[in-house]
């Protein structure tokens, strides 16, 4: 059993870290690749919007498990990961109230203005993702592996040596 502290100050640190940061990485249980995704952290979670119009993110339920990556504002590296439960926000929910106008806020050129949360409603989902447990790594305690994916295996070969050519080569432009 994690001790109460431990969990505070892993909550402590993902809303932290999750305010400080425009972009999560988002790798469901048993998947091979992460997703990245713009959100918002408020009322104690992570909140991404998906589907539609809206970005594209792995399909993910109520109960489902989340692997969550933060990256460092600064750098771009990665700064914390944690594991999440999945809880879909329903609309005209005090959590759908609570959430929707600071990723409203947050969302860069929306196509359609102050209609964009009617639109959320209709076409996309809006996913609460809550901390659970203590961050499987954090500042000082990051693995040193790369956690670069596998290429996809490929038929696609280098090209061979360039021809011979008589004369010289133009020159390059600077």
């Amino acid at each position: 059993m994690i001790p109460d502290r431990v969990l505070a100050f892993t909550q402590a640190l993902v809303e932290e870290t999750s305010r400080k940061s425009a972009l999560v990485w988002l790798r469901p249980s048993g998947a091979t690749h992460a997703v990245a995704a713009w959100h918002v952290f408020t009322d104690g979670a992570v909140h991404v919007v998906g589907g539609g119009r809206e970005q594209p993110l792995p399909t993910l339920v109520t109960g489902d498990l989340v692997e969550v990556t933060v990256r460092s504002k600064d750098t771009g590296g990665r700064l914390l990961r944690f594991t999440a439960t999945v809880t879909e926000v329903r609309p005209g929910t005090p959590a759908w109230t609570a959430a929707v106008p600071d990723l409203h806020a947050k969302r860069l050129n929306p196509p359609d203005g102050e209609e964009q949360p009617n639109r959320w409603a209709r076409e996309s989902s809006v996913l609460r993702l809550d901390p659970i447990g203590q961050a499987a790594e954090s500042p000082g305690r990051l693995s040193q592996r790369s956690h670069a994916a596998e290429p996809p295996a490929s038929s696609a070969t280098t090209r061979g040596p360039l021809p011979f050519v008589l004369g010289r080569r133009a020159r390059r432009r600077r």
